[in-house]
């Protein structure tokens, strides 16, 4: 009797093999495509969480949590990303980030003293300042003569060529129209209220072509809505605000002519505070000469893509502005 079990099983069938082959062909494909899949999805998702990992390292290296120590209080307008700005996805002095939120961690442990960030809008920072309600001023401000004479100044910091650089942005609808001063003549061009560009659009276009808000996200949303047809900032916070809203907004191309000792960032404080200022610039020096500040910068610059990062206005007595 013939054993079945031992004939070949249509070994010389070309239709099952083809069908063999692409069973095959279709499960590695399968497989390639599962892996990529697979692959995409870890890198998004460690791209989303590891986004504000460099910033958190560096800010937990200075973050004083002893409850014990004196508390220095700062005044900051957290409307200027990457220098300053908000997290929605935290609470309390947590959501506020940014540069400028290092260095005063970093301040505050050079001084033995814990950090309390006081948001409000921009001059209300300068007033804080001179009223004694905040004991500094960190809010990417400039050096200024006028701020020379109200306030005691700290010795430079500087963030970043991004901060040093003061450029114009418009709306796509501009696009290539202002790219010198002799096209800007004419326009309106908003900035932030007793900011460096302020002065600059002032003593480059004159003041009738100024026009001032107190919160720098109101103003990015006037120009949004053609209130202004161009707006005056930092070049890193030109290049968030566009990268923020890439279907509205645009670099314009023209960089405002900006002289030395306007570059960089200080420190402000009271007139009535020539010890601490001493204990600033010393601590700012150690900073200086360890080369640490650009790694904070790109830290923040990465930080403040985050989708919960914000760039929220506050009024003067540190309330959130309702757009």
């Amino acid at each position: 009797m013939e054993k079945v079990y031992d004939k070949p099983v249509n070994k010389t069938n070309p239709n099952l093999r083809r069908n063999n082959t692409m069973k095959k062909l279709f499960a590695i494909l399968f497989a390639v495509a599962f892996i990529f899949g697979c692959l995409a999805m870890t890198a998004c998702g460690k791209t989303e969480e590891s986004l504000d990992a460099a910033y958190t390292k560096y800010l937990n290296q200075y973050k004083q949590t002893d409850g014990s120590l004196p508390t220095l209080t700062v005044a900051m307008s957290p409307d200027f990303p990457p220098m300053e700005f908000v997290d929605t996805a935290k609470k309390g002095q947590d959501q506020y980030v940014g540069f400028d939120v290092i260095l005063a961690n970093y301040l505050a442990k050079e001084l033995g003293m814990n950090v309390e960030i006081k948001p409000m809008s921009f001059d209300a920072c300068l007033i804080a300042v001179q009223t004694g309600n905040a004991t500094l001023g960190i809010s990417g401000f400039s050096w200024t003569p006028e701020r020379a004479e109200n306030y005691l100044i700290s010795d430079w910091y500087k963030a970043g060529e991004n901060e040093s650089n003061q450029v114009i942005i418009t709306t796509k609808a501009n696009e290539g129209k202002f790219t010198t001063a002799e096209s800007l003549k004419g326009a309106k061009i908003g900035a932030q209220g007793t900011s460096l560009q302020e002065q600059l659009v002032k003593d480059t276009f004159g003041e009738s072509q100024l026009v001032s808000f107190q919160d720098l996200n109101t103003g990015i949303e006037a120009l949004m809505l053609g209130k202004v047809d161009a707006f005056a900032v930092a070049k890193g916070n030109g290049d968030a605000f566009v990268s923020k809203n890439p279907e509205k907004l645009v670099a314009s191309g023209f960089e405002f002519d900006v002289a030395e000792k306007y570059k960089n960032n200080v420190v402000l404080l009271n007139k009535n505070d020539a010890e601490l200022l001493e204990k600033v610039n010393a601590a700012l020096a150690k900073a200086k000469a360890a080369n640490i500040y650009e790694s904070w910068y790109e830290a923040c610059q990465i930080y403040s893509k985050i989708k919960t990062a914000d760039d929220l206005g506050y009024d003067d007595d540190g309330n959130k502005i309702v757009k």
